[in-house]
């Protein structure tokens, strides 16, 4: 009989933790072995209670969430944590700065929702897939998905020129694309639209710091945008975000459409824009991420003659996303996350002429 997972729940609010604690002590896999007001008291009992998951507050007094993170990645490098914030600016900050020191993932706390038992139920649609995901090893031994073949980073299926780059991402995704984005050229030929599985305010704030990063300039979308080359637009949260033709161009729209996949934004409903307005020319990237959204659009993109790449298991917090895309068929590409800028690159400069050189002076 598989073991359950065991759960360290770290919160100064007592009426967080029993809350949290009673929605994951009724779920048959899952075991609460232990709870801590303060990060210190959890660092104390993290060797005595030997958790598989711990769920960490971002904001505490005392010893914080980030400084309780960090001293507990120095310990336990490979403990997945998962981190409570808050539905504001502050929270959406510090949930970067956390996932950039190394959380495993985040849940939102419900604001709003109206009772104790809808708060009690968007915790546990938002909390126990994302342990159970993390933890499979433990949970669900016999899903491990079977081997698949990898396609050799600069395999091509065909040879096309690219003329837009789409790319789906969710869990692990901010470091994934703090990865990606900055080592593109800041003379990158084609626009970038990214859908990144995140809430309002988390996608405007990511895609500043993004910005910050790269060589050209990273938006939060707001609708009606002209894509142009070596600008990049991020899906704003709780909006599906879509490319449009407007006559001789092409702009963003967004909608509220029906969450797809759980999802709003979601991605494939921005790969099937894609498919449908630039086909043979696009390129999509589909990052680690839970779940399998992007399986659908990339098969648009292939139908309409356009190429996919995704991120390798090895290096993907979560192989979901890219791995249902791999597995389905739909992958041109298989590569390590720090190999995925290059062949980017070097696929957009295909069939595409070089710079002139600057002329000399006289």
């Amino acid at each position: 009989m598989t073991s359950r997972i065991r759960i360290l729940i770290v919160d100064d609010a007592v009426v967080v933790r029993r809350m949290v604690g009673d929605v994951l002590g009724s779920d048959p896999e899952l075991e609460v072995v232990g709870t801590a007001p303060s990060g210190s008291i959890a660092l104390q009992k993290i060797p005595q209670l030997n958790p598989d998951l711990v769920t960490l507050d971002v904001e505490m007094p005392g010893m914080t969430g980030i400084e309780t993170l960090v001293e507990l990645r120095k310990r336990y490098p490979l403990l997945p944590v998962i981190m409570f914030s808050t539905l504001t600016e502050r929270g959406a900050a510090t949930t970067l700065d956390a996932l950039a020191a190394g959380a495993s993932d985040y849940v939102t706390k419900p604001a709003n929702v109206g009772s104790v038992s809808a708060a009690m139920q968007a915790v546990r649609d938002s909390l126990i897939p994302k342990i159970k995901t993390l933890c499979w090893r433990k949970s669900m031994p016999a899903c491990r998905p079977a081997p698949v073949r990898t396609v050799p980073p600069g395999e091509t299926r065909r040879s096309r020129r690219i003329d837009v780059l789409a790319i789906g991402t969710s869990t692990g995704g901010p470091n994934a694309l703090t990865t990606v984005l900055p080592a593109l050229p800041a003379d990158f030929p084609v626009p970038i639209v990214i859908v990144q599985h995140m809430p309002p305010v988390f996608t405007r704030i990511l895609a500043e710091r993004l910005s910050a990063r790269c060589a050209f300039e990273v938006r939060e979308a707001a609708g009606g945008e002209e894509l142009t080359a070596g600008h990049a637009w991020v899906a704003p949260g709780n909006h599906h975000m879509v490319v449009a033709r407007d006559g001789n161009r092409v702009r963003l729209r967004l909608n509220q459409d029906t969450p797809e996949n759980s999802c709003r934004p979601a991605v494939d409903p921005l790969f099937r824009s894609v498919a449908e307005v630039y086909g043979e020319n696009a390129l999509a990237l589909v990052l680690t991420g839970m779940g399998h959204d992007g399986r659908r659009g990339a098969e648009a993109i292939r139908a309409a003659g356009g190429s996919v790449l995704v991120q390798d298991e090895a290096t993907s917090v979560v192989w979901g996303m890219p791995g249902a895309v791999q597995e389905a068929g739909f992958a041109d590409g298989v590569l390590a996350l720090p190999a995925i800028a290059a062949e980017v690159v070097r696929r957009t400069k295909l069939h595409r002429a070089a710079p002139m050189p600057a002329a000399r002076a006289s």
